[in-house]
């Protein structure tokens, strides 16, 4: 039991340490929206999930809509797949930061380098300030 207790307490140690991923994800191809997340849930509403092609390469690009009336400072991240699912980044990207000013309407796109990238997948998160 004591074994066990330590483990869950180290466990959970390591989770306070963690990177705050939590937030919303947006899957272009599928145009699922799963909110990891109940302020930014209440705060944002997904208006257009869409992927087209720029000379030759694919651009994601997501229409958000604040119901929130103060500023949200938020982060994103674009990931890129293949028309098999696999992905194609062959490093992250950074995080990309964007703010939203209360009840204003934006869009957050990107395109991919990568020429084999076909869907994407975006993560938005809020940014502690």
């Amino acid at each position: 039991m004591k074994k066990w207790l330590s483990f869950a307490f180290v466990a959970l140690t390591l989770l306070g340490c963690a990177d705050n991923t939590a937030g919303l994800r947006i899957d272009g191809a599928s145009q699922t929206v799963i909110f990891g997340d109940n302020v930014l849930a209440g705060r944002l509403v997904i208006d257009d999930i869409s992927t087209t092609e720029v000379d030759g390469r694919a651009r994601g690009a997501v229409r958000l809509v604040s119901h929130y009336s103060g500023d949200q400072h938020v982060q994103y991240r674009f990931y890129w797949y293949d028309d098999q699912g696999l992905e194609v980044n062959s490093k992250l990207s950074p995080w990309r930061q964007a703010v939203i000013r209360g009840t204003e309407e934006v869009s957050l796109s990107e395109v991919s380098i990568n020429p084999n990238g076909r869907q994407f997948r975006i993560q938005i998160r809020q940014l502690d300030q």
